[in-house]
């Protein structure tokens, strides 16, 4: 894989004021940097466009205590295991500087702080947008993410404006905070964490439905011991090929994840007290569904992320807004492909020691259609058209 730069620098070229790939990847993610491993495999020319300032900065800009939930072991892209013990739970900033240090390993072409506003195809080509500059390729991978824009609710505009108001991803640690008490809401996984943190230094609700929680704690001996059967039942056995992936997955795609960390009964202990879910604004500050007026300095919203694929003028989308694939390959737009979707494939698909087998199969399936693009028969057949 040495020398990788001197097929893309080969492969570049200047027209029309467009600038041209012939094959660009969107996000510079786990999605996005497996893709490229196996692109770079095959010897095939791309270029990974990515809208932070630097490789893994997605990560480095979430609170400051995360920590992934899988362990080291099984938090590894293709061709590079993480660096840390295998047992142990990456950090988010080592999540980060992994992911710097792979793409620096394999020479993967990054190209930082672009971020792709528009898509569309004119002609035989794709067309990428990205404030004032232009891209042309013939083929797109989407690799920007599981789920791209936090679901706020539009009340949330009328809260009172000495209320500080913090998104999921906008938060840090507590010295953020304004005194006062706290509302936390979502009470998902993230939701929990935050909440528990936050509690050391402020009075602090939960507003949220109970999701329930995994029966064995995360880094405790038994989850050592379950986890690898686990891994690969969710990896080989709930997947789109199996009558039970099929069943699983629609499930997973719309229920709130359980609790993996955080136990309810460590938030009643830390003296969080769980409320009904928050509905609106009176006066100025959220009112709960029960009627409940909630006094409070901070709101953080951990309600959840959802697909934001408005940048994409393209007919791929079914009625639920998410792309229509067969495994990331969309056969109705040539050249089309998405990755690092959430269930894609597996279960696993969306993770990062998860998402390489689905890069492989549309590297592989990218290699095989340019082969036959490429044969004497095929290109016999583009000329008498």
């Amino acid at each position: 894989m040495d020398g990788q730069p001197d097929v893309n620098d080969r492969a570049r070229l200047l027209v029309a004021n467009s600038e041209y790939f012939e094959t660009v990847i969107i996000g510079g993610g786990q999605a996005g940097l497996a893709t490229g491993y196996h692109l770079a495999k095959r010897d095939l020319p791309f270029v990974i466009l990515d809208a932070n300032q630097r490789i893994g900065d997605s990560w480095r800009k979430r609170w400051d205590s995360l920590r992934l939930f899988t362990p080291a072991r099984y938090s590894g892209l293709p061709g590079m295991p993480f660096p840390a013990p295998r047992a142990s739970y990456p950090t988010k900033d080592g999540v980060a500087d992994y992911f710097e240090a792979y793409a620096a390993r394999f020479e993967l072409p990054v190209q930082t702080g672009i971020r792709v506003d528009g898509l569309s195809r004119e002609g035989f080509r794709y067309v990428l947008a990205a404030g004032g500059q232009r891209f042309e390729t013939a083929n797109v991978m989407v690799a920007s993410g599981t789920y791209q824009a936090q679901r706020v609710p539009a009340f949330a505009a009328q809260l009172n404006p000495s209320i500080l108001q913090l998104e999921s991803t906008e938060y840090q640690d507590p010295s953020q905070l304004r005194e006062g008490g706290v509302l936390v809401v979502g009470a998902g996984n993230s939701g929990a964490e935050i909440a528990h943190e936050v509690s050391r230094t402020h009075p602090t609700w939960l507003s949220g439905r109970d999701t329930g929680h995994i029966p064995i704690r995360t880094g405790t001996g038994w989850d050592r011991l379950l986890t690898p059967p686990f891994w690969f039942f969710a990896s080989h056995v709930l997947t789109t090929r199996t009558p039970i992936g099929r069943k699983v997955r629609p499930k997973a795609l719309t229920i709130a994840a359980p609790l993996e960390r955080v136990r309810p009964k460590e938030l009643a202990a830390a003296g969080i007290e769980r409320v009904p879910r928050t509905a609106g604004v009176r006066d100025g500050f959220p009112t709960l569904e029960d009627g409940r007026v909630m006094e409070v300095s901070n709101v953080i919203w951990c309600t959840g992320f959802q697909p934001d694929f408005g940048w994409i003028d393209l007919p791929v989308f079914g009625e639920s807004g998410e792309p229509m694939h067969e495994r990331g390959v969309v056969e109705s737009e040539p050249g089309l492909y998405f990755v690092g979707r959430f269930f894609q494939f597996a279960f696993t698909s969306s993770l990062i020691g998860g998402v390489g087998r689905d890069a492989e199969h549309i590297a592989q399936h990218l290699a095989s259609r340019q082969r036959n693009d490429r044969s004497p028969t095929h290109t016999s057949e583009r000329m008498h058209r």
